[in-house]
Parts: structure tokens; sequence; C-alpha cells
């Protein structure tokens, strides 16, 4: 499996050719281009040429490319991998799929991607990320989480999940109601769990409300503090918040390095525990520190 930097994933339409340009150069970490949602029905099939000439011709950078189908149990799921992949060919790198409910689901997309990959030769193969939106999918992600060897990140819906579940929530997805702590706090639990289990990575919902760049700040924080790895940007204006949450701290790095430091000279003496800075130091606080050691070095910091 490829090690990709996810801390912002950026939504663009894919009917709408004139923000494709403005979303490569977002800084984002990876832009999908949207087939679904983001596109009215009547548009859905003609935004597959426009999404496959923009992953070809664009300059994007370091930018993950992706775009979104739709579901499987869809009319459009066929023709969105069969054109776009046929027109993007090595210029795409991940597809997501939506409203993933079971294993199978995720199996139809990655038998199709093979057929096609061994049809075209392509050089390299398309990575999958799923998002669990449905009530279905929840109960499921565990199985989600380890359906393919292309699956390389599960993403939390809460605006499809809130109307599977008949919650009563705003516009961005939060309670109507004073309700103790996060509404969704089990689903990311379960979600983020089943991710890490099956060794891939975990993304937080995506956060209607863009023009609160403070809210989207601590909705990011409190994911991250979960294990999230990013979270979903549906404005460019939210990208450099992402970025910089779900990146560690100069500080946190140092720290870090300086934990391993200290624990690995502890070691080499025959310690299993060690003190750093009036802290016990231990194996299990080594993990930690190698968790943001590890995610430095995949930033390049």
């Amino acid at each position: 499996m490829t090690r990709r930097v996810r801390r912002s994933e950026l939504a663009t339409p894919a009917s709408n050719d004139r923000m494709f340009a403005k979303a490569a150069g977002s800084g984002a970490d990876l832009v999908f281009l949207d087939l679904e949602d983001a596109c009215a029905p009547a548009e859905r099939e003609a935004a597959r040429g426009k999404a496959a000439r923009a992953l070809r011709d664009l300059d994007w950078g370091r930018t993950t490319r992706a775009i979104r189908m739709n579901g499987v149990d869809t009319r459009w799921a066929h023709g969105d991998v069969i054109e776009v992949v046929t027109g993007a060919r090595e210029a795409l790198d991940v597809i997501i799929v939506p409203k993933v409910r079971t294993a199978r689901d995720v199996w139809w997309v990655d038998v199709l991607l093979t057929q096609l990959e061994e049809t075209l030769n392509l050089r390299k193969r398309i990575a999958l990320e799923v998002l669990i939106e449905e009530t279905e999918g929840l109960q499921n992600v565990a199985e989600i989480a380890r359906s393919s060897d292309r699956l390389e990140a599960i993403i939390f819906g809460a605006g499809d999940f809130s109307a599977a579940q008949g919650a009563q929530v705003d516009t961005n997805f939060d309670p109507i109601v004073d309700y103790p702590g996060d509404i969704w706090h089990y689903a990311r639990s379960r979600i983020v769990v089943a991710a890490r289990a099956a060794g891939i990575d975990a993304i937080d919902a995506p956060f209607p409300n863009y023009r609160d760049p403070a809210a989207y700040r601590a909705a990011a924080r409190q994911a991250a503090a979960m294990g999230y790895a990013g979270k979903w940007a549906i404005h460019p204006g939210q990208v450099g918040v992402a970025n910089e949450v779900f990146a560690p701290t100069p500080e946190e790095i140092a720290h870090a390095r300086r934990l391993v430091a200290t624990y690995r000279e502890a070691e080499a003496g025959g310690l299993g525990a060690t003190g750093l800075d009036g802290m016990l130091v231990d194996a299990a606080h080594l993990r930690l520190a190698e968790n943001v050691t590890s995610r430095a070095e995949l930033l390049g910091l």
C-alpha cells in the first residue's frame, strides 16, 4: 500500500470545471472531483470527461488526484469508473467509493478496476477510499476495512449518516438540542479503530460551515486527538487549517525524538522503563512517540 499524506481532502464538483485550477493549487493533500452529490443527476455523465481531462492536463504538484464515484447501487457507478479511468489513466490515483454498506461493495469496484488496469496496461494500481455514511456500513466497518488491498482510508460521512440514523441535526450535522459531548463519538470511534486495526487511515467528516474556521479547527483537533489522519474540506479556505492541525508541531517532533533516544539508551542498559522530564517513559510511550516521528517523516518535517 502506498503511504500518502491525507491531512486535507478537498471536495470539488466534477461538473464545475471553473473550479479545477483553484483546487489543483489549493495546497490540499488530496483533491477529489466529485461525480456524486456535488453534481446534479443530469450533469453526472458529462462530468466524467471534465474530470478525466482535469486530472490528466492540470499541474497537480504533490496533490493526490481522486474522484468520488457514484454508489455501486446506482446506474452511474459502472460508467464512472470505466470512463474516468480510461480517460485519465495514470493521472488518477484514488477512487472514493460512497455509501459503502458491505465488503462486497468494495470488492465490486476492486474487480472492475483490476479488469480495466489489465485491459489498459496501466503501470500503477489505483487505490480506494471508502465512505461510511450508512448505519449498515458502520455495523460492517471492520470487514469493510479489510475488504481490499487497494483500500487506503475510511472516511466518516456525517451528513448521510445523520439521515441513515434518523438523527435530529442542523445543516452542520450538529444536534439541534443540547447534547453532552460529541453526538458522533461512537461512529468516529468505531471507524478509527477499524481503520487502525487494518493498517489504513481514518479521515474525519466534512464541515459545511466554511465561514467559521475556528469551529472547523476545533473539530479537526478533536478528530486528530482520536487518531484521525485528516479531515475533509469543502472549501479551499479549510485546507490550511487541516494541514496545520494534522501535522505534528516542531516541539512535538523534538520531544518525540528525545523520548525515543532516552528510551533506547535505557533499553541498551537493560532497563524497560526510564524517566524524562519527571515522567515515566516505557514501551507504550515509545509507540506514541514513534507515531509522531513516523508522521513527521511522511510529511518531510
